[in-house]
């Protein structure tokens, strides 16, 4: 293979045996096709194809991330596969990762050839490149809100089940309701929480049916250094800008993940709020 100006990729090849991978298959090759932004995984060639074997063999040949993923950052202990990093992720740093991956979120939404949901929104499918600049990927879910092929749309959601990852799911899909912008923007609100507080969804610290909105909540906002990650602490000083951006973040993190759909501020408003955030730490 040869790729311009490309001299290390990153291959993700489709174990076929999971119940659903061709069609995952399929939804990538089709969403990545019709989309190209800074903050996107670009996908350099695809493959379909017989392996030695005989079987089918599909895989997607894409631009290598060397900072890995942002779930490698948030939980080193819990990923000892991976080169893991050296050190933690800064308060400035977390903010440029937030704001790269709404930025994402605000182009398949709205200003990309149609709109599109992400539908699996988590740390493990943000990915970092050498200057930290986030990339969102993982379309195996994704869907077009106002498809451009009606027929490959309907083939492509037809299937029956909840789309999406254990304690980034919206409440309504867990009720039967369809893929949203605004189920997104809760994959996203939870996504922040976790990135400042240093705990996932499914953490066990979070006992007694307690989410991790609910947490958050419960802390916001007099007790918000309470709840925010001791490693991240490490790296701030005292400060009002400091902690007029913690509560900036914190709340557009749990605008994001209230439990209705109709509460839930717009991509376009969580842009606004965390470039504000940014501002306000920089100055």
């Amino acid at each position: 293979m040869s790729f311009e100006n490309v001299t290390t990729v990153a291959v993700k090849v489709l174990n076929l045996e999971t119940h659903g991978a061709s069609r995952s298959f399929l939804s990538e090759c089709e969403v990545l096709r019709n989309v190209r932004h800074r903050n996107l995984i670009k996908v350099l060639s695809s493959c379909s194809s017989i392996d030695q074997h005989g079987n089918d063999f599909k895989a997607l040949v894409i631009e290598f991330m060397p900072n890995g993923s942002l779930e490698t950052w948030l939980h080193p202990n819990t990923n000892s596969n991976f080169d893991l990093p050296v050190r933690s992720l800064n308060l400035i740093e977390m903010l440029r990762i937030a704001i790269d991956v709404a930025t994402a979120l605000d182009y398949l939404h709205y200003h990309g050839p149609a709109p599109i949901v992400h539908c699996d929104l988590k740390p493990s499918n943000v990915l970092l490149d050498d200057d930290m600049t986030a990339h969102v990927g993982d379309f195996g879910l994704a869907i077009f809100l106002e498809p451009p092929d009606i027929q490959l749309f309907e083939s492509l959601t037809s299937t029956t089940g909840i789309k999406g990852s254990i304690g980034y799911i919206p409440p309504e899909y867990g009720m039967g309701g369809r893929p949203s912008m605004e189920g997104d923007v809760y994959s996203y609100g939870i996504l922040l929480l976790e990135m400042f507080t240093g705990l996932s969804p499914t953490d066990e610290k979070l006992k007694d049916g307690t989410s991790l909105h609910k947490h958050v909540e419960m802390a916001f906002p007099e007790q918000v250094m309470n709840i925010i990650d001791t490693r991240l602490e490490a790296n701030l000083y005292a400060s009002k800008n400091v902690l007029d951006c913690l509560l900036s973040v914190v709340q557009c993190g749990l605008s994001c993940s209230k439990n209705s759909p109709k509460e839930r501020i717009t991509i376009e408003e969580v842009l606004k709020q965390l470039n504000s955030a940014l501002k306000k730490l920089l100055t």
